[in-house]
């Protein structure tokens, strides 16, 4: 079956399962980046290099948040134009989305270098830990501009309906970077400079990759440089919709240095370090979900550009079922086996393992809550309503979090700053419970009057 037909007329089930596969097995092979970054350099290295890495995490997530803001954002518009039949608008806003990832990727990377020092020891550097953060970030930077192209364009694989390979896309890269991580550190004994040097060069493979897609015969679009020029009208859209996701991404970076601050208060270090471990097992688990809406996204964007609107809200209940499942398979991990999942980063530190067991259990007791407020904030941002899906997802990051991550800590020390987050979760949840209701009340009152319009046809 053709892929925009696909998209259109297959059942929903089936669709989404085989559209979530290829995501999840991507995109949690792809969170293994990070994890297997700090498993080697916790082994290999020490607890401090952890607590290294982490202080460079909120300026990782900045950079990935230009891949998002543009890879995210064309490709939206590509599966709305694809439901409207638009092939021709579809390939303008691939290159187009191809010129601005590299243009983002360069200048982020030049002012990142530019100001590192300074922004490593106000993100929480120590004496100890600043040498770690530096060598790993110093290497990584350099290779911004692949992180970019195969994050952002792979969005626009996916996008497009060809959901495998994306999948592939993520595989190639993480199991390069599993394989060539203990080479570096264990073989060349590199340290940290080998982690990033393995994590550059699977991004390049990734980026050839992805490139070679678009001027093969497996794309249904095509990378032509005529399309190359940027227009105003894709360039506002793109920007409009991917604002969401890249504002997530910043003010996960501004949430970071809050937590490194904090944890730096009240536990240290190596509180820092278990912030890192944290963060790895978090984002793991995040991804499972992430990946169904990734899976929801070309979905739904198609069917409401199709005006199928009984398909995207059948999308939409499916996807929030099975995110929410993934949080709870989570959730039961954590609470049972804290021990086990932070050993496999560092067996030496006992300091460390008291601090993770307590913040993990603490930080991701919300989980299921999370998976709702994913899908339910990203709906609106698939179906091109910018504002709506920014404002949730800042809500969770942002609004609700930060007031509570100066406010309980004051009271309750470092115990403060892991609740902080399942009590944030817990009300973004509610508030975007109602905006989800309320706005598949005004899916439902268009539906209506759509069949008003064609039964007045009808009858003349």
């Amino acid at each position: 079956m053709d892929k925009s037909k696909e998209l259109g007329q297959e059942k929903i089930t089936k669709l989404l399962i085989k559209f979530l596969i290829p995501a999840l097995v991507g995109t949690l092979v792809n969170a293994f980046y990070n994890i297997v970054d700090r498993i080697y350099i916790g082994r290999g290295v020490d607890a401090l290099a952890l607590a290294g890495l982490s202080v460079t995490f909120p300026i990782m997530l900045i950079t990935a948040g230009f891949a998002m803001l543009i890879g995210m954002g064309g490709g939206v518009l590509i599966s709305i134009n694809l439901g409207k039949k638009d092939k021709n608008k579809a390939e303008k806003i691939l290159g187009n989305t191809f010129v601005l990832l590299c243009i983002s990727a360069i200048l982020v990377s030049l002012l990142c270098f530019v100001i590192k020092g300074p922004i490593l020891k106000s993100f929480g550097a120590s004496e100890n830990t600043i040498a770690y953060a530096n060598d790993y970030l110093s290497i990584v930077l350099l290779g911004t501009i692949f992180q970019n192209l195969s994050f952002g364009m792979n969005n626009l694989i996916r996008s497009e309906g060809n959901a495998v390979t994306a999948m592939v896309t993520m595989l190639i890269g993480a199991i390069l970077n599993i394989i060539l991580d203990p080479i570096f550190i264990f073989v060349f004994h590199m340290g940290v400079q080998g982690a990033a040097i393995a994590t550059v060069f699977s991004q390049f493979v990734n980026t050839v990759w992805v490139l070679s897609h678009f001027r093969g015969k497996r794309s249904v679009l095509k990378l032509k440089r005529e399309n190359f020029k940027i227009e105003f009208d894709i360039l506002k859209g793109i920007l409009a919709i991917g604002m969401s996701p890249f504002a997530m991404q910043i003010v996960g970076s501004v949430i970071n240095i809050i937590f490194n601050k904090q944890l730096m208060t009240y536990g240290g270090d190596l509180a820092v370090g278990a912030m890192g471990v944290i963060n790895s097992i978090a984002m793991l688990l995040v991804m499972c979900m992430v990946a169904v809406n990734q899976a929801a996204q070309p979905i739904i964007g198609f069917n409401y550009g199709a005006k199928k609107y009984d398909r995207v809200k059948e999308t939409l209940k499916s996807a929030i079922i099975v995110a929410m499942g993934f949080g709870f398979i989570g959730f039961i991990a954590v609470e049972v086996f804290p021990e086990v999942l932070i050993r496999a980063f560092n067996k030496e530190s006992e300091e460390l393992l008291f601090i993770g067991v307590n913040g993990i259990r603490k930080f991701l007791f919300a989980l299921p809550l999370i998976g709702f407020q994913i899908v339910g904030s990203n709906y609106f941002q698939a179906i091109g309503k910018a504002k709506i899906s920014m404002l949730l997802s800042m809500l969770r990051q942002v609004i609700i979090l930060i007031p509570l991550l100066l406010i309980l800590p004051n009271i309750l020390k470092i115990n403060g700053v892991w609740l902080a987050a399942p009590v944030s979760d817990t009300i973004s949840f509610a508030i975007t419970a109602v905006c989800l209701y309320k706005g598949l009340k005004l899916l439902d009152k268009e539906k209506q009057e759509i069949s008003e319009k064609v039964e007045a046809v009808v009858e003349v």
